[in-house]
């Protein structure tokens, strides 16, 4: 919060000594009392002139954060960064301007929440502690057949007994007083994956049961996707590990920046415990060499580092995917059932890239892997203990993904632990050279050439800002050393995106020594005529040249 829109201007000062006579010809609103060192001690209100009373200092940003104080005082002097006051406020009118603020983002969060209650693919099903349904997302008229109209003020049991679904997850939360997790079928032909969760009252009692339930009906298809779920995840991590030479030769960061000098400490730091790391950068920073790292010089370094990218696999794959799932647990499921990512790097690291893309729905699941170090496998009813080193990577700004409700508060803070910040490639420019000399080094050898860069080359890739950070270097060295037919790669063989202005006027040339506005009288002449022949009118010419039409007239007119 920056300003206040009732904030009052109406005050003046005086010392300590001279309030009372101040006061009694006072034609402000409010009279601030200062002391020697120009401290307010008090005010006294226009209403009142021979009441002084105490009042609060506090910076204009601050207000807000410090409400458990506004009942210590009637009114407020807010203050600006120099710490000269801006105006004051009456306490009752803070209460008053915040409850609003607070009641319209009620509102915001009721139609959120009324969106993504209605517009889910999967269904919500609440019912009341006697099994009365109360509310009932619009996916039920897909997978039951009924709409929500139709569904709410039912009993559960009733719509049991009809054979609308059968069991009634509902039903088996309430006898068991704890949370369900059963294939349902309906009437319509089709299979449920149920989550049933109670939620209780301060005296254990069941007022609310929420059910969560995903279609796992087309087996063929569920079968297919998870063969290429696991297809995509196999490409995912051989691209990983590509990835993962990007920035490190032989355990070795290629750096001469004092960022990621700074970046390499922490990281060593982090591998000797075993905190969670939460890894923020964008993308192409590396920042999966920073995880290896961390696992490699850790006391987990002979056990299993395995990696999966949050936002590469379908969303009613990812479950089944990180936690496994048991024989049965669905039609299509192995006989055997399989274990998930956690069970498969227990005892390792497990990195988790694009966290921020994980479903809302996981993100109650990892958080209870974090804190209890336990979970349960989709159609099985036994916690599994597990002992992983967790590591999350994103590129998102997970406190905005927080502040919008698309990430939970408190699994943000769970990852949070210790934040590593890898700055982008611009920003530490001092590892240009590096990198483009190590990548030359590195494809010269792959592909058997002996390909060197011109100074001017160099220093053209130096001064470009590389929004793709270390990948794109390297996939830009990748192509100049295997597209390059000379020896030498000149300014003129780089990409365009790298050096436009080369291309755009890569005819010009200097042959000889001449007065500099005599060569710049040349070159004029030259586009004139160039532009005239090819665009035939002046406001086209002007267009193209970025110069005002009169302009192109005028020197038209010179050169004719």
């Amino acid at each position: 919060m920056t300003s206040l829109d009732f904030l009052n201007e109406s005050f003046a000062f005086c010392l300590q000594s001279d309030w009372e006579e101040a006061a009694r010809q006072m034609s402000t609103d409010a009279l601030f009392i200062m002391d020697k060192n120009q401290s307010v001690t008090g005010v006294v209100m226009r209403e009142c002139p021979e009441d002084l009373r105490s009042v609060g200092v506090c910076a204009l940003e601050e207000i807000e954060i410090r409400e458990a104080e506004w009942d210590r005082y009637d009114q407020w002097a807010l203050v600006n960064s120099q710490g000269q006051i801006v105006g004051w406020v009456k306490t009752t009118e803070l209460y008053r301007h915040f409850f609003r603020i607070y009641k319209e983002k009620q509102a915001n969060y009721s139609l959120e929440l009324e969106a993504v209650f209605n517009t889910s693919y999967d269904m919500f099903y609440i019912s009341d502690g006697e099994g009365i349904t109360q509310r009932v997302s619009r996916s039920s008229e897909r997978l039951y057949g009924y709409s929500p109209e139709d569904l709410v003020g039912k009993s559960i049991y009733d719509l049991e007994r009809s054979g609308v679904f059968q069991p009634s997850i509902t039903r088996l939360v309430l006898e068991r007083n704890e949370k369900v997790q059963v294939i349902q079928s309906t009437r319509m032909g089709g299979r449920l994956m149920v989550m049933g969760t109670p939620v209780k009252d301060e005296h254990g009692n069941i007022v609310r049961v929420i059910n969560f339930s995903r279609d796992i009906t087309e087996e063929k298809r569920l079968q297919e996707e998870l063969e290429n779920a696991r297809g995509l995840l196999e490409g995912y991590r051989q691209e990983l590990r590509k990835w993962s030479q990007l920035t490190e030769q032989d355990g070795a960061f290629i750096t001469k920046s004092e960022q990621i000098r700074q970046v390499v400490i922490l990281a060593g730091k982090l591998a000797e415990v075993d905190s969670t790391v939460l890894i923020l950068g964008e993308s192409g920073v590396g920042k999966e060499v920073v995880a290896s790292y961390i696992h490699n010089n850790s006391q987990r370094k002979e056990k299993p580092f395995i990696k999966i990218n949050c936002s590469a696999i379908p969303e009613h794959l990812l479950e089944s995917e990180l936690f496994g799932y048991e024989k049965g647990a669905f039609t299509g499921a192995t006989k055997e059932g399989k274990p998930g990512l956690f069970e498969l790097a227990n005892e390792g690291t497990l990195v988790l890239d694009e966290i921020g893309e994980l479903p809302l729905s996981l993100q109650v699941k990892l958080l209870r892997v974090l804190q209890e170090h336990e979970f349960v496998r989709i159609g099985g009813t036994k916690p599994i203990k597990i002992d992983v080193r967790i590591i999350a990577a994103t590129n998102r700004n997970l406190q905005e993904e927080t502040r919008l409700g698309r990430f939970r508060e408190d699994l943000y803070y769970r990852l949070n632990v210790v934040p590593v910040n890898i700055p982008p490639l611009r920003e530490r420019t001092d590892d240009i050279l590096p990198l483009l000399l190590f990548f030359k080094d590195k494809f010269n050898r792959k592909y058997k050439k002996t390909k060197t860069f011109s100074q001017e080359a160099l220093e053209c890739l130096q001064a470009y800002k590389w929004p793709g950070n270390v990948r794109e270097l390297q996939n830009i060295v990748e192509r100049l050393i295997v597209i390059t037919d000379q020896d030498v790669i000149e300014v003129a063989h780089l990409p365009e995106i790298v050096h436009p202005m080369q291309h755009a006027h890569s005819r010009l040339s200097v042959t000889e020594i001449i007065p500099l506005k005599e060569a710049i009288s040349m070159l004029e002449n030259q586009l004139l005529t160039m532009a005239r022949d090819k665009y035939k009118t002046t406001t086209r010419m002007a267009e193209v040249l970025k110069v005002d039409q009169s302009t192109i007239s005028r020197k038209l007119g010179r050169i004719k």
